[in-house]
């Protein structure tokens, strides 16, 4: 078999299509190298060193993967933003992590300039044309790779769903760029996927997420092809699947979502057989949701449990069919333990809180020694989940802590609700969450986004909590039904739950 890499496949394979962008231009190995070469030397004739933070706010673009792979080769931390965010938000980012570069496409001119205002200019770059930033042109400096080459890495923030973000920092390893880390190739094997093998990736996601870059970026280095889509549309990425002839993809549920909603005529149109293994994580999956995808798609469905700063958990189709609503094992090499706020180990089917360990890796929050400790029992560490292990080790997940409504003493977590409601024809999507109660502590609400076409009223309240009453107990039902034009959610289906919910317990004392 062919050396693995993306230098070692650029020199070997040159010609082989490294990236499809999402104007369906085809860029080599050869050509990602090259580009990823002079962007890496000109990063480093600018002064940055190993260590440095190299901020970028672009679209998914083969140019993205070219500046992540200079990176990666010239020891930066590559901070990725997430472009949905307003100025401030992205500025809080670049002074956080003491930015070196910032690198902005001209769509996100606004943000980007308020963003890049305390640094140089010499340090801020565009794709297009910002005030006051250099053409991405000048970062790119001729004469092969850089003069220092060390493995660099991502450091992504979290999304700040309860407060400021903070990035997730690993210690850089000192290994050489050149050659594929073990935890990736091991990595997918966990979804059976191996290097080469024809396979072809594709993401519909924004590359600023952790999962979506990893996959990509792992997919690239293992001599898979990766076809980039600058946003998810459910039929164009059908059609793709088709064109392409793709093995994987990283997802969502909310693109499940999307994708059944199709018609069935629209769905009928494509030939998905050659579609391998679609990962899906990073939020609750309904069941009713997961079955349907089953049904259309076959046993290529995997599910795992992981998180920005390490994980977890994954789930084989046939597994799940056996123990529904499971997200898996642990991972090989990895534990996953269910504790109380003592530290202690839960009975097994006893919800506390879900801590994990990723063989030996490590991390810390930048600038966030505390929140670091917080977050640890001994050497795992919890992102806040809520979760219990049954008597053969497969992890359930309840909800996050920070989610967890007490009303009347009793325990409430409003996922389990959320995945009955959107089972509901006109309900398109939901959150739930407690507000404050005079008399119970905290009772709870319901914001619906409702289908398509469908008017709040009423009658939908109506007919909407007559069918959760046929499948939740009573104190589980939402006391109070508001209605909403689009929840807000970010691209990966992360819900803001905070946006919703701050407004109902301004003036009160929050409960968690």
């Amino acid at each position: 078999m062919a050396d693995i890499g993306l230098w070692h496949i650029a020199r070997e394979q040159p010609q082989l299509t490294a990236i499809v962008d999402p104007d369906g231009a085809e860029v080599t190995y050869g050509e990602l190298v090259a580009a990823a070469d002079r962007y890496g030397r000109g990063l480093q004739q600018q002064g940055l060193r190993p260590g440095d933070c190299l901020v970028m706010m672009l679209p998914n673009s083969a140019e993205l993967l070219a500046l992540y792979f200079a990176a990666m080769q010239s020891g930066l931390y590559i901070v990725p933003i997430n472009w949905h965010l307003v100025g401030a938000e992205v500025a809080y980012i670049v002074g956080d992590c003491d930015a070196k570069a910032f690198i902005a496409h001209e769509r996100f001119a606004d943000a980007a300039v308020i963003a890049a205002a305390v640094l140089p200019d010499s340090a801020k770059f565009a794709v297009g044309d910002i005030a006051g930033f250099l053409p991405l042109s000048e970062l790119s400096a001729e004469g092969g790779p850089p003069e220092v080459r060390t493995q660099g890495a991502p450091m992504v923030y979290t999304s700040g769903t309860t407060g400021k973000p903070k990035g997730v920092k690993r210690p850089l390893t000192g290994a050489d760029p050149y050659e594929v880390p073990l935890a990736s190739s091991w990595f997918f094997s966990i979804f059976g996927l191996a290097p080469f093998d024809d396979h072809v990736h594709i993401c519909g996601s924004p590359l600023y997420h952790t999962a979506v870059l990893n996959f990509v970026g792992i997919s690239i280095q293992l001599g898979h092809t990766a076809v980039l889509m600058e946003h998810f549309d459910a039929e164009e990425i059908l059609r793709l699947i088709e064109r392409h002839r793709v093995t994987h993809s990283h997802v969502v549920p909310t693109q499940f979502n999307r994708l059944l909603a199709l018609p069935e005529d629209v769905r009928a149109k494509y030939d998905v057989s050659c579609l391998r293994a679609v990962i899906h994580g990073a939020a609750p999956c309904p069941n009713e949701v997961k079955r349907a995808m089953l049904d259309w798609w076959g046993p290529v469905v995997i599910e795992y449990y992981a998180a920005t700063e390490g994980g977890g958990t994954s789930i084989t189709a046939t597994e799940w069919l056996s123990k529904p609503g499971s997200v898996g094992q642990a991972w090989p090499n990895s534990v996953i333990r269910v504790l109380d706020d003592d530290g202690a180990d839960m009975p097994t089917g006893e919800p506390g809180l879900v801590y994990m360990r990723m063989g030996t890796s490590s991390f810390g929050y930048h600038n966030s020694a505390e929140k670091t400790r917080a977050s640890r029992v001994g050497d795992l560490f919890t992102v806040g989940d809520i979760g219990y292990l049954d008597d053969d080790g497969y992890l359930y997940l309840c909800d996050r802590k920070s989610d967890l409504i007490i009303s009347g003493g009793v325990n409430i977590y409003p996922a389990e609700i959320e995945g009955e409601l959107v089972c509901h024809v006109k309900v398109a999507d939901v959150a739930v969450f407690g507000v404050p109660d005079p008399e119970w502590g905290e009772a709870i609400k319901a914001v619906v986004q409702p289908a398509e076409g469908v008017e709040p009223s009423d009658e939908l309240t109506a007919e909407i909590l007559e069918f959760a009453a046929g499948r939740l107990a009573k104190f589980k039902l939402p006391r109070i039904v508001a209605y909403i034009d689009e929840l807000p959610r970010d691209d990966n289906g992360k819900l803001y739950k905070r946006k919703l919910r701050d407004p109902d317990w301004a003036g009160h004392p929050t409960p968690i």
